[in-house]
């Protein structure tokens, strides 16, 4: 498969003049060096590059990739066209479908199990997306439950509140795609083409991972990403290895519990919950929420009600401290009848309804966790319970708790913060 980089940055918020952004130093290599480490480590060896500005700076370096293990071919535009225009012009190359990788960006990702998802969902492409720590000037992916995209919002963007999915600038896509550029023209992939397609009802969908990507456009992020890869964090986060999770029940953790949170405006974090989701953020622990959501089956709200409330949360986490969660998920069930207006199919007794631990194995599957050096903070029994049969550790959050109260299946703390601050010391 062919892997595209694009590599005509020129790195101007990071000071650059005489190297292209792609050649900016990171822990003592050329940042597009280490991605074609990793490109080859996981058997990747045909490689393209569009270049422009400086290119023979890249061309001098990398030549023909043999001392990389690599094939590299390379094209210079000779006037910008953006980020999808060479691919027209260039599309006699694209028979098969290929990935496509910008230049800016270090990662660790196991793009293999990307590829095949792209595959299974077939369509048009898939886009890598996750969430980070800079939402309100990244461009945002909104995705439905089958992970079909339905709306970009490119930067600058004024939402009220969303989702924490951006677009992490890698794809994988169906040479058909490439119909959709205009020809010698300067155009975007994700701010034109990919709106273009989803506009066409072009099947593109959202591959959410926690895997390390990030774009290095600032000497700020840069310095951030430089202290992750040397402290291993980068490498450790790619899903050929297993994770670590801390796992956050919702209502009483993160948020206050009103008896059921059903509008955006009802929502209220609890003390110093960004704090320590921030605090995991910042660990070697993935940060993931799973939380029963009875009120959709006793037709208190609907799914869609339930998504605008985690739009809430997730702006209201972003806006407070830039922290982030990994991952969301929740179950609608409830097993008992008797409620004006509940929805009949989600009257059942399911695996994923706390104290089962259905979410938690969703999550471990999707996201390769040790279960066993994970953890649970919830405030009810029901949290333990699933965290104890899905063979996590669990933390039990009890504000009138006896201090010198001992138990065997878990840990009794004050508040969420107290919990992360115990797991990760």
């Amino acid at each position: 498969m062919k892997v595209v980089f694009l590599v005509g940055g020129k790195g101007t918020r990071l000071g650059l003049k005489d190297i292209p952004k792609p050649m900016v130093n990171f822990a003592d290599l050329p940042l597009l060096e280490r991605s074609l480490k990793i490109l080859s480590s996981q058997g990747f060896k045909d490689i393209v590059f569009f270049s422009g500005h400086l290119s023979h700076k890249i061309e001098e370096h990398f030549g023909d990739g043999k001392k990389f293990n690599v094939s590299i071919s390379h094209f210079n535009e000779d006037s910008p066209l953006g980020t999808a225009g060479p691919f027209r012009i260039n599309k006699k190359l694209f028979r098969e479908p290929f990935l496509v990788i910008y230049g800016d960006l270090i990662f660790d990702v196991d793009l293999n199990k990307f590829i095949n998802f792209g595959k299974n969902k077939g369509g048009i492409g898939s886009i890598f997306i996750h969430p980070n720590d800079h939402p309100y000037d990244s461009d945002l992916v909104e995705i439905n439950s089958e992970q079909r995209i339905t709306a970009i919002h490119s930067k600058p963007h004024n939402l009220e509140r969303y989702k924490n999915l951006v677009n992490a600038a890698i794809y994988y896509l169906d040479p058909k795609i490439i119909d959709f550029i205009p020809e010698n023209y300067n155009s975007d992939w994700g701010k034109d083409i990919f709106n273009i397609a989803i506009k066409n009802s072009k099947k593109l969908y959202g591959y959410n991972s926690s895997e390390y990507v990030k774009d290095i456009g600032t000497p700020e992020r840069i310095k951030l990403a430089e202290t992750d890869f040397l402290n291993g964090k980068i490498s450790s986060r790619n899903y050929l290895k297993k994770q670590k999770a801390i796992f956050l029940d919702r209502d009483g953790v993160i948020n206050k519990e009103i008896n059921g949170v059903f509008f955006p405006t009802d929502l209220l974090l609890c003390d110093n919950a960004s704090t320590a989701i921030k605090k995991i953020n910042n660990s070697q622990y993935l940060c993931i929420v799973i939380t029963n959501q009875p009120g959709i089956a006793k037709g208190f709200f609907t799914k869609e009600e339930l998504n605008e409330v985690h739009k809430e949360l997730e702006t209201q986490i972003s806006n407070s401290n830039g922290s982030f969660f990994d991952d969301i998920y929740f179950c609608p069930h409830h097993p008992e009848s008797g409620f004006d207006g509940e929805i009949q199919h989600l009257k059942v007794n399911c695996q994923c309804r706390k104290p089962n631990p259905g979410m938690i194995l969703d999550a471990s599957i999707k996201h390769n966790i040790d279960l066993h050096k994970s953890y649970l903070i919830g405030d009810r029994m029901s949290d333990v319970n699933a965290a104890i049969s899905a063979g996590v550790n669990p933390i039990l959050l009890d504000k009138n708790i006896n201090k010198n109260m001992k138990e065997k299946s878990y840990i009794l703390v004050d508040n969420i913060l107290e919990a992360v601050e115990r797991i990760l010391n």
